[in-house]
């Protein structure tokens, strides 16, 4: 199963900061586990569309130069609350560094004015080709299918 965690991107300032939303719908199949009386998008899911925000930052900010944008550390990660069927999490995350193969950043995610997640973490970024140069034609699929999704998450 692959998620995507957020549904659109909606402020973007290249290098430096990223807003986006996410819907929480009782359609989405992991929810019917977790839990099935009280149903809540899971804590690991809040930090993944962090991650997700912060992947966009990386993505951009080096012209979509590296297939793999992956978690690393995630460090200071606060649960406040619940994220249920019906709301919408609006996530801001800010680069703190942004260097060639590892950037890191702080980020946060609200439901109306009420704190969800906040956390700080480090993504790093290569590519597939770096290790196995076979493996070039594939990087270069990865990109431009995430060149696709940047184009259907932020209209500018």
């Amino acid at each position: 199963m692959k998620f995507v965690l957020i549904d659109k991107i909606t402020a973007f300032e290249p290098t430096v900061s990223i807003s986006a939303v996410k819907n929480v719908s009782l359609a989405e199949e992991y929810l019917a586990d977790h839990f099935p009386i009280f149903p809540v998008l899971p804590g690991v899911l809040l930090l993944e569309g962090l991650i997700e925000c912060g992947s966009w930052l990386v993505r951009q900010g080096q012209n979509f130069a590296h297939s793999m944008v992956l978690l690393e550390t995630a460090r200071n990660v606060k649960y406040k609350s619940f994220a249920a069927p019906g709301m919408q999490i609006c996530y801001t995350v800010q680069v703190k560094t942004l260097e060639q193969n590892a950037s890191s950043f702080a980020g946060e995610g609200f439901c109306g004015r009420e704190p969800i997640v906040e956390a700080r973490f480090t993504l790093r970024h290569f590519n597939l080709a770096d290790e196995n140069p076979r493996m070039a034609r594939v990087d270069g699929q990865i990109i431009e299918s995430m060149k696709q999704r940047w184009k259907l998450l932020y209209q500018e």
